[in-house]
C-alpha cells in the first residue's frame, strides 16, 4: 500500500506541475498578445497622424461661369480704329461657391468689365497680345471682386467666347 501512496503522490504532483505550466503558458500568451496589441495600436495611431500631415490637397471642382448671355458692349471714343466692341466670355473658377459669388455680384463685375474694355485702345485689341493683356486685366478685376465680396474663391482663367469690333 505504501507503494500506491507514493505513486498517487507523484501523479498528484505531476498533474499540479502540468496545471501550473498550462496556466503560465496562458498568462505568457495573454501578456504577449496584449503587448502586441498595444504596439500595433501605437503604429496605427502614428500612421494616422502621418496621414493627416501628408494628405494630398483636395482640389475643388473646376467650373465655368458663362457670361455669354449678356455680352459686354462698348462704344470706343470718336476717331478710334473701331467704333464699337462686343465681347462675350466664360470664367473658369474653382468650386460652386465661387460661381455663387459671381452670380450675386454680376452687376458689379459687368460694370467693372465695361469700364475696363471701354478704356482700351481698339488698335491694341486687334492683336493677340492686346487681347491677352485684356484677358489678364479682366481676370485680376474679377478675382478682386470675388475676394472683396466673399473673402474666398478662386478665379482661374478668362475665355473669350466672342470678340467683335467694328
Amino acid at each position: 500500500m505504501a507503494e500506491r501512496g507514493q505513486e498517487g503522490g507523484e501523479a498528484k504532483g505531476s498533474s499540479k506541475k502540468l496545471i501550473i505550466m498550462i496556466v503560465a503558458a496562458v498568462i505568457l500568451l495573454a501578456a504577449g498578445g496584449g503587448v502586441t496589441f498595444f504596439l500595433m495600436k501605437g503604429d496605427s495611431a502614428k500612421t494616422e497622424k502621418e496621414a493627416e500631415h501628408h494628405e494630398e490637397p483636395v482640389h475643388a471642382e473646376m467650373l465655368y461661369f458663362d457670361m455669354s448671355n449678356k455680352p459686354i458692349v462698348v462704344d470706343f471714343p470718336q476717331g478710334a480704329a473701331a467704333k464699337h466692341g462686343r465681347i462675350t466670355l466664360s470664367v473658369l473658377v474653382e468650386g460652386a461657391e465661387t460661381i455663387e459669388v459671381l452670380k450675386k455680384n454680376e452687376p458689379m463685375i459687368r460694370n467693372n468689365l465695361l469700364m475696363l474694355v471701354g478704356a482700351q485702345d481698339p488698335a491694341s485689341l486687334n492683336t493677340r497680345e492686346g487681347k491677352e493683356m485684356l484677358s489678364k486685366a479682366m481676370l485680376d478685376d474679377i478675382s478682386a471682386v470675388v475676394v472683396k465680396m466673399a473673402g474666398k474663391g478662386r478665379v482661374k482663367e478668362i475665355f473669350f467666347t466672342s470678340f467683335v469690333m467694328q
